[in-house]
């Protein structure tokens, strides 16, 4: 008897002590390692497979990233518009050491315009970016 509690015993400290060293973190963004150099693309510059990739997704909120080469292209779209004269701001882009954080924001036109560079004036618009960078292997965050 005294053998199975003294088994006992050594069974429920091992337990605690392999019990001791779990903790629950709470998930914090990374800390900042510098902004990111970034072009952002005109129509005519973006590759054909990837403006072939915006055209099938423009009429819905979207959000990919696109590999060719040694950049990384990461494009946001928002959507169906009803009208034109939107147009996005990036409020910043930086790495940290285990992703790439982008922020966009969409504006809206004034009361009263109607203009989208690129889009007609008059009719729906779908406002979208598309942001060059050198490519790194993280993953992108969407703020």
């Amino acid at each position: 008897m005294k053998k199975k509690a003294k088994g006992l015993v050594i069974l429920a400290m091992v337990a605690l002590l392999s019990l001791a060293g779990c903790s629950i973190k709470t998930q914090e963004r990374d800390e900042k390692l510098k902004d990111m150099e970034f072009t952002v693309l005109g129509e005519g510059d973006i590759p054909q497979e990837l403006r072939e990739l915006v055209e099938e997704r423009k009429e819905e909120e979207f959000k990919l990233t696109y590999q060719d080469g040694d950049f990384l292209y990461i494009c946001i779209g928002y959507g169906r518009q009803e009208t034109g004269g939107y147009s996005i701001t990036v409020s910043g882009m930086y790495l940290t050491a285990n992703a790439i954080y982008v922020d966009t924001n969409l504006i809206g036109p004034e009361p009263g315009e109607k203009k989208l560079y690129g889009v007609r004036e008059e009719g729906a618009s779908y406002p979208y970016v598309v942001l060059r960078t050198e490519y790194l292997e993280k993953p992108v965050v969407f703020d």
